[in-house]
């Protein structure tokens, strides 16, 4: 039997997610499908390509090396496919992001990326608002957050490229806080404070707070609701807290830090439609995205004080690389 470009989909997403569960989201099939997939092409191929834990999996030796050629082969694949569609949209480019403090940065570099195509764009702080809008063609590429452990499913038709892997969840506080001059933060030392409620909770990321929590030992008060992500004043005030993308500017009257052991975590993910943007116009924009991110990332002193004592610790932590050259 043929091998098929969905299998070698399937393990790629497999690595990248961690775990069987996570990957069968992102491609938009249930587990078991996904599992019955695996185990057909590891028969065919006659050795595992993963070591299952309760952790989640793990590529094996010949795992690693078929995933690099498999990396190849897609992405070789993927332009062919996309240069054959071409651009068949007309009109501006409809660009959707997550609420990210590199947005103006981003924007500057879009317009060198992308020159002579008018590239509107929308702020959405909901992840599955922006997947649909995709899906829907009222979108045509997005810059989309997700909680590490909540999966957003993209739809099949969407091209799609991980940015990030994973960045932390920081906590804005007001600067009078009594945890102010800390270095990092306890989330349980947050029990007793009143928090701004994540923006775009249908996409998981009140259910991660919330997990997050518990874990910790409390219930968090959700006092304020601020769905377009506009609550710092209320932090500034000394009324709230709240979660913050880890290169969030500190304000007068707020501080920007990490949270101990890293509880709550996101990725970063490219999405479009292979119709309306072609492989070049994605790689053009996935460069002006990382490009933009990383750098802002290392101009935040509490981001870049913190990448720095992981980098240390954790040299071997696969996040390092993204950010070694901008460090």
């Amino acid at each position: 039997m043929a091998m098929e470009i969905r299998q070698l989909r399937a393990i790629c997403a497999i690595a990248e997610a961690g775990s069987l569960s996570r990957a069968a989201a992102a491609l938009g099939v249930s587990q078991p499908s996904l599992t019955s997939l695996l185990q057909r092409f590891e028969r065919q191929i006659g050795t595992p390509l993963f070591v299952r834990s309760h952790t989640g999996v793990t590529p094996t030796p010949v795992g690693e090396q078929t995933l690099r050629r498999a990396g190849v082969l897609l992405l070789d694949f993927d332009r062919f496919e996309a240069d054959l569609l071409g651009s068949t949209g007309t009109g501006p480019l409809r660009l959707g992001s997550s609420q990210m403090d590199c947005l103006p940065t981003f924007v500057e570099r879009l317009d060198d990326a992308l020159p002579g195509v008018e590239v509107t764009v929308h702020l959405e702080p909901s992840s599955a608002v922006l997947a649909r809008s995709l899906a829907r063609a009222t979108l045509d590429i997005a810059v989309i957050a997700m909680s590490d452990d909540q999966e957003v499913p993209l739809a099949k038709h969407l091209g799609h490229r991980v940015l990030l892997p994973w960045i932390p969840v920081f906590i804005g506080l007001p600067a009078r806080h009594r945890l102010a001059a800390e270095t990092e933060i306890d989330l349980a030392d947050l029990a007793d404070e009143a928090w701004i409620g994540p923006p775009g909770s249908e996409d998981g990321s009140l259910t991660s707070l919330r997990a997050a929590a518990h874990r910790a030992g409390f219930t968090p008060r959700i006092r304020f609701e601020c769905q377009n992500g506009g609550g710092r004043q209320l932090i500034t005030a000394g009324h709230a807290v709240e979660l913050v993308e880890p290169t969030a500017p500190e304000l007068p009257g707020m501080v920007v830090r990490p949270l101990k052991n890293d509880p709550m975590r996101m990725r970063l993910v490219l999405a479009w439609r292979k119709e309306r943007v072609t492989w070049d116009q994605a790689e053009r924009v996935y460069r002006a995205a990382m490009t933009s991110y990383t750098r802002h990332a290392m101009a935040s002193v509490p981001f870049r004080s913190w990448w720095t004592r992981r980098r240390e610790e954790q040299a071997g932590d696969s996040l390092v690389g993204y950010f070694g050259e901008a460090g």
